[in-house]
Formats: structure tokens, sequence, C-alpha cells
């Protein structure tokens, strides 16, 4: 006989050993840590022995003991296989959610129209974003997938390259009335706008470097510093200043002529690549495997 009350530790349990914490996992299941607690020491119980070990310190305050690290993924695998049932049951009429992560500037100018184009080929997933400029924990299930730009080193993820980066300097079309426009000289005399959005190791070019390598004079007026990439380019766009940002940001702004790339002959390579990245957990569900299929196709036939 099947006793729904394991089924209901398992869940817990799953869910537990996935985020690492019993809060984690009660905002996924949409009840209290104290009741997820209960259901983990519950299973415990049964079993004959702990299943996590409890620390007062770090990130992760539950790991898993041995044993149940062996049986978690058959766990996993059995509630996935449940879940695909109960979707059989419901027929036509059930329907995939993928939760996706992005930062606000790469959802505007790139993501957005590429789950446009996905929602219209495969009308039984259902894509929800997670817009943040903090890194999401995919490992731990806080998204399915995660599209980042950085260097690559994401451990406990499965990521798969998408493109290159460089940066791009740009400015708004309304600039273009200066009789001297696009010119080093004409430049050196522009407000030039900082991104001072962090890029460790990504090689980022700063603006004297940008100078040095179109011949332009020394600066003449003073710059705008701004901490969000976001704003750098609403800036940019309203004519405030020139704008140094990464080219998959503004691609999109300089095809619809919004903005003007300036010195297109010249390149800044980042050591930064794009990424679409998700845990191994992520990667057994179908529906996540359709989209990044799906996305990694998509930007070779676009790039």
């Amino acid at each position: 006989m099947r006793s729904l009350n394991r089924l209901k530790w398992l869940h817990a349990f799953e869910a537990t050993a996935r985020h690492g914490s019993f809060t984690g996992a009660a905002e996924e299941l949409g009840v209290t840590p104290a009741a997820v607690g209960q259901l983990v020491r519950a299973l415990e119980e049964w079993v004959g022995h702990p299943l996590l070990l409890r620390s007062r310190s770090g990130k992760e305050r539950l790991t898993l003991v041995s044993e149940a690290q062996d049986a978690l993924t058959d766990i996993s695998n059995g509630l996935d296989s449940l879940e695909s049932g109960l979707k059989k049951l419901r027929g036509r009429s059930a329907r995939s959610v993928i939760i996706l992560t992005a930062s606000q500037v790469l959802v505007m100018n790139w993501l957005m129209d590429r789950i446009n184009r996905f929602s219209e080929q495969h009308d039984s997933i259902d894509i929800r974003l997670d817009v943040t400029e903090r890194l999401m924990d995919v490992v731990h299930g806080e998204a399915d997938l995660g599209v980042r730009c950085g260097p690559g080193d994401w451990p406990g993820l499965s990521k798969t390259w998408l493109m290159d980066e460089e940066a791009v300097v740009v400015c708004s079309p309304g600039l273009q009335l200066n009789d001297r426009f696009g010119t080093a000289e004409w430049l050196s005399e522009q407000k030039l706008i900082n991104d001072d959005t962090p890029h460790p190791g990504a090689n980022f070019p700063s603006w004297d470097d940008i100078l040095r390598k179109v011949g332009a004079p020394k600066a003449k007026m003073s710059s705008l510093h701004i901490n969000s990439t976001s704003a750098v380019i609403l800036s940019a766009l309203s004519g405030r200043g020139i704008a140094v940002v990464r080219r998959a940001l503004v691609q999109q702004l300089i095809d619809n002529e919004q903005l003007v790339q300036l010195f297109p002959k010249h390149c800044w390579p980042l050591t930064w690549s794009y990424y679409l990245v998700m845990s191994e957990h992520s990667r057994m569900r179908p529906e996540v495997q359709v989209f990044h299929d799906w996305l990694v196709k998509d930007v070779k036939r676009t790039f």
C-alpha cells in the first residue's frame, strides 16, 4: 500500500536538498520552514537515520549525507515522472512552465524578441521571466535557466556558450547635427558616460583606452559616472553623452537607428562571453531542454 504522507516527505526533502535550506524549500512549496523541517524529520525517522547535516554557518546550512546524495537523483526523477503523469491526465490543456532569469537590460534589448519567437513555435510551454541584476541561484532552483555574461566559472552549473562579446561606443542620433560629428577631436569635446557596473576580469575598456586607440586628444569635459548599465544606455539615448557598452545590449537600438555606433572600424573584445546556464536537475526536464536547444540554435542563426 502506498502512503501519501511519504510522498509529501519526499517532496519536502527533494526541495530542501536543492535549496540547501528549509527556508528556500518553504518558499518554493508555499508553506512555512517549520512545516518543511517537520516533513523532512518524519522521513528521517522512517528511514532510521539523518539525511541532512545541519550547520550553523555558511550559505548552505543543510548538506546531504552520502546515502541521501545517492538517492536524490532517483527521487527527483520520480517526482518529475509524477508531474509528467499528471500532465498526461490533463491532456492537451496541460502547459509547462520554465523560469528564466536574466538582467533587465539584456531582457529588453536582446532576449525578449527571442522569447516571443519561441512562444510562437512552442505554445504549450510558458516562459516566466525573473528579471534581476543579481545572480539567481540556479543551482538550487530559484530559476530553471539563466542567461549570464561572464567568465563562465559558475560552480555546479551546466553552461552552454552562446556568443562572445565586445564593447562599442554609441551615442544619440541627435548629436549628429555637429559638423565634426564622429571625429576623434569631436569625441574629446563630448561628455563621456562611464559605466561603473563591475566587470571583473572582462578587460572592459576605459575612456583613456578608447581615446588613445581612436587618436583623440584628452577629454575636455567632465565625465558622467553611473553604476547601472540600463541607466547608461538611457543616458546615451537621451543625448546626455557618449557611452561605451556591451554590443549585445545595444545592437537592437543600433539596428533601429535609436543609437549610432561610433568608430565601427575599431573593436574592444571582452574576455567575458554569454552563456546559457542551468542545473543538472533542470536539464532533465524535457521542456527546459527544448528551450535550451532552441535558444542555442537561434543565436547561431542570428549571429
